[in-house]
């Protein structure tokens, strides 16, 4: 018995503290880096003209138009929604809510369909499951909302919005809930 504690005194006496294993793992790790640097196979380190990158250039391994060359052809990305928009929907500014919402009596129900309806718009995400998420937190403050989804410019895109209201009086309360709540939204009429 008095050998094994002997044998077991002997392995720890033997072991390193855990600092030291550290340091030696930096200084290797610290020795390699500069070993790659060194040999130039880190790109960002080498100082060989070959591999600086001209605009323009042609691509040395003739797998098609370096990166330059590409951007130049690319046609500038055009925004259609600004133009699209404007004819299906038109925002309401909080002043000019107001106004209406005080001058405003109630329309009889065939001025709605034809002129249109209020609605109000809390969010819009790419993905259903986070126009999902935020009708429940609505829902959890009492609100009804309903996820609308639209293609714009080929990219699906889900609305989450409340309504439609009758008049702008309506339209203005809710808002204010809404505000209320925690909760910013875009006052719009919908052309019908």
């Amino acid at each position: 018995m008095a050998s094994q504690r002997s044998k077991q005194a002997v392995r720890r006496e033997h072991r390193l503290p855990g600092w030291v294993l550290f340091l030696l793992g930096l200084l290797l790790g610290i020795l390699a880096m500069g070993y790659t640097g060194y040999r130039g196979w880190i790109p960002s380190l080498r100082s060989n003209a070959s591999s600086t990158i001209r605009p323009g250039a042609p691509s040395t391994n003739g797998s098609g138009p370096g990166i330059a060359a590409r951007s130049e052809t690319k046609a500038p990305t055009q925004f259609d929604f600004y133009k699209v928009l404007p004819g299906k929907e038109v925002v309401i500014p909080d002043a000019e809510l107001s106004a209406q919402a005080r001058t405003e009596k109630a329309p009889p129900a065939t001025t709605q369909t034809s002129a249109g309806a209020y609605v109000l718009q809390v969010s819009s995400f790419s993905t259903p499951a986070q126009a999902d998420t935020a009708k429940a937190k609505l829902a959890l403050a009492g609100f009804v909302a309903e996820v609308q989804p639209v293609n714009i410019n080929g990219q699906n895109w889900y609305r989450v919005r409340l309504g439609p209201y009758a008049s702008a009086a309506q339209l203005e309360r809710v808002k204010k809930r809404l505000g209320a709540a925690g909760f910013h939204a875009l006052a719009l009429k919908e052309k019908r």
